[in-house]
């Protein structure tokens, strides 16, 4: 045997796991034991809990537009429903300026504009159709003729 190469123990892996399980002072306790853990573990989850419960509900629906609207803007009669889309449960929004339809677009960031005003976004159906009367004036809403 070589005297300068040290002895290699033949169960590195066992070696060590003892080691790390040695008490380096046997006089002292462990700064956190499993049972200290399990007591804070224990009052942090029921912190959570009372904080939890104590909080009014809140329905995802509470931050949702109404599924219909209708007032009177700047003389005009302004109407709109959603209409349920039955794949998707979301739908369309059907918005009239007296009467008259007026074709809105949904924007990736959930904004809409409109057909008579498509550089402004509103965050609203509802804001997409008052910004639309405001740039109409005293204009009529034109039907969209789709055979051009």
């Amino acid at each position: 045997m070589n005297p300068q190469v040290p002895f290699a123990d033949p169960h590195p892996v066992a070696a060590a796991a003892a080691a790390a399980s040695a008490d380096p002072d046997p006089g002292t306790s462990p700064l956190l034991t499993r049972r200290s853990a399990a007591l804070v573990l224990l009052g942090v989850t029921s912190t959570a809990a009372a904080f939890l419960a104590a909080r009014p509900p809140t329905s995802p629906q509470a931050d949702a537009p109404p599924e219909e609207f209708g007032e009177t803007y700047r003389g005009r009669r302004i109407a709109g429903i959603r209409m349920p889309d039955a794949t998707t449960g979301a739908g369309e929004w059907q918005v009239t300026v007296d009467g008259r339809p007026l074709h809105l677009m949904r924007r990736a960031d959930g904004s809409y504009l409109t057909m008579v005003d498509h550089y402004d976004s509103c965050p609203t159906p509802l804001a997409a159709a008052r910004r639309a009367v405001a740039e109409l004036g005293e204009q009529t809403l034109q039907a969209h003729d789709r055979r051009l």
